[in-house]
């Protein structure tokens, strides 16, 4: 009986898990948004909030724990100037998980896991009133 064990074991081995978790979170933290399947992306949502209130705390020993789980030092080093800044305000839930397909092979289940917040977002919002004022005729 599993009674009382939580977390999913994705028929893996405790260190391939947590090498998978640690690559997982490490991709999100860099490209920002990944496709992956709905079990995989439900179980690195909580690392990645994880590290991503160490890098709001923005204190040493918060950024050695960020590089004892995150594989890139230039991840870690975004992470605590770039994505702590943005989610400075936000209390929690720093990603988003958007059902995307199912695979061909296997029919599993992909989703998209990605930062609430993206620069590629926060520039398309800023623009998108400015694309439906009326054009000025500047060149007269």
């Amino acid at each position: 009986m599993r009674h009382r064990k939580n977390g999913r074991q994705l028929g893996r081995q405790t260190k391939h898990r947590w090498a998978l978790f640690r690559s997982l979170v490490t991709s999100l933290l860099e490209h920002e948004r990944i496709e992956t399947t709905e079990a995989k992306a439900k179980e690195i949502r909580g690392f990645t909030d994880r590290m991503i209130t160490l890098g709001k705390e923005g204190t040493l020993p918060a950024r050695r724990q960020a590089l004892a789980f995150i594989r890139s030092k230039e991840v870690v080093s975004k992470l605590f100037s770039d994505v702590a800044t943005r989610f400075k305000d936000r209390q929690g839930g720093y990603t988003r998980m958007v059902k995307t397909r199912r695979r061909i092979g296997d029919a599993a289940k992909l989703v998209a896991i990605e930062l609430v917040t993206r620069p590629d977002t926060v520039h398309a919002k800023k623009s998108s009133p400015g694309a439906s004022a009326p054009a000025s005729p500047a060149s007269s």
